[in-house]
């Protein structure tokens, strides 16, 4: 089991997974995905996963259960396998571009959503790495 250097378990799953689990709360989140958050930090610095625990109004950006309004059966949040993050010194388009740049630097980052104001990796079982634009529902392949 991995113990991410920069964040807290509350920071990938939402108050009531937090509340029933506590730091447990941890063991639903992929090793994978909690490497990433901490080279995403390293890369980035300051990043923002989950921040309802410190008054913010950020709750669903790591795992998704059912109670989630973004819940979908078949999301990578769903399983503990993607986060969405913010930055305080970077855009999520410079994140991006960066990462797609110094692959190598994000092994487990196989998927990214593009055109968003906000950085979506997972580490789902896919060709590495694939974008996908939201908005007019298409991948395009990296390698």
């Amino acid at each position: 089991m991995y113990t991410p250097k920069y964040f807290s378990p509350q920071e990938f799953v939402d108050p009531e997974t937090f509340e029933a689990r506590g730091n447990k709360s941890i063991e639903l989140i992929d090793d994978r995905i909690l490497i990433t958050a901490d080279q995403l930090r390293e890369a980035f610095g300051k990043t923002t996963i989950n921040n309802w625990y410190w008054g913010g109004d950020r709750k669903w950006s790591g795992l998704r259960t059912a109670d989630s309004p973004y819940y979908s059966s078949t999301s990578q949040h769903t399983f503990g396998r993607a986060i969405d993050c913010i930055f305080e010194d970077v855009t999520a388009e410079e994140a991006r571009q960066y990462i797609l740049l110094h692959p190598d630097q994000f092994p487990f980052v196989t998927f990214i959503e593009d055109k968003v104001n906000w950085l979506h990796v997972d580490c789902r079982n896919c060709e590495r790495i694939s974008v996908w634009s939201p908005s007019n529902n298409t991948i395009r392949r990296y390698e």
